[in-house]
């Protein structure tokens, strides 16, 4: 009889990964590790597939497995495979990154939009110039105030929507929302226009 190496099986991959997500819920750090190495190739690659930016690609894989550490509990194995289950993680974050991207950068535009008057280089400087610093001062908020800040803005979540989606208390969305809003408003003060200038 020729032996037969179940190791290798969809059914024992699965089981070493739910075994995995049960050490995360038990809050056991190494159990990540373990996950990311197993997975982290395939996220990453579906990621830099809908996004197209190798840095947004990885900042969304940041993303999967930060909000693994913190919504473990909640994978519910009658949905499919732990693995199913980043995937479809990884890619409602990469396509919310997205649109947000879109959003932001239709926001940054804006006013410039409104105008009849013709895109001069200066203008085009400008407008970049907005988008970059709108985007740099996103990257630099913690990952748990900038995905709650992305959804508020350019996904037009209420309080309540944003803690159902990511598994917070309302009174902790609202914190992190405030604290991220004031982190924004100091970084950009120098986007706004002089007192009196016309």
């Amino acid at each position: 009889m020729r032996y037969r190496d179940t190791s290798r099986s969809p059914e024992y991959q699965a089981a070493v990964d739910v075994a995995l997500i049960e050490r995360i819920a038990a809050r056991d750090e190494c159990a990540v590790g373990e996950l990311y190495d197993r997975h982290s190739g395939l996220l990453y690659s579906l990621a830099l597939r809908v996004l197209g930016d190798q840095g947004h690609a990885e900042d969304v894989l940041q993303d999967v497995f930060f909000s693994l550490w913190t919504r473990a509990h909640t994978y519910d194995v009658a949905l499919g495979s732990p693995v199913a289950w980043l995937v479809r993680i990884t890619r409602n974050r990469a396509i919310d990154r997205l649109r947000a991207a879109g959003t932001l950068r239709r926001a940054a535009l804006a006013p410039t939009l409104d105008k009849p008057s013709p895109a001069t280089p200066e203008d085009c400087a400008s407008m970049n110039e907005r988008w970059q610093a709108a985007a740099r001062a996103l990257q630099t908020l913690p990952p748990e105030q900038r995905l709650l800040v992305e959804d508020a803005y350019f996904l037009g979540l209420s309080h309540g929507d944003l803690a159902a989606r990511h598994g917070l208390p309302l009174g902790t969305v609202k914190s992190r929302l405030r604290s991220g809003m004031q982190t924004l408003r100091q970084s950009l003060t120098f986007l706004r226009p002089e007192a009196g200038s016309v």
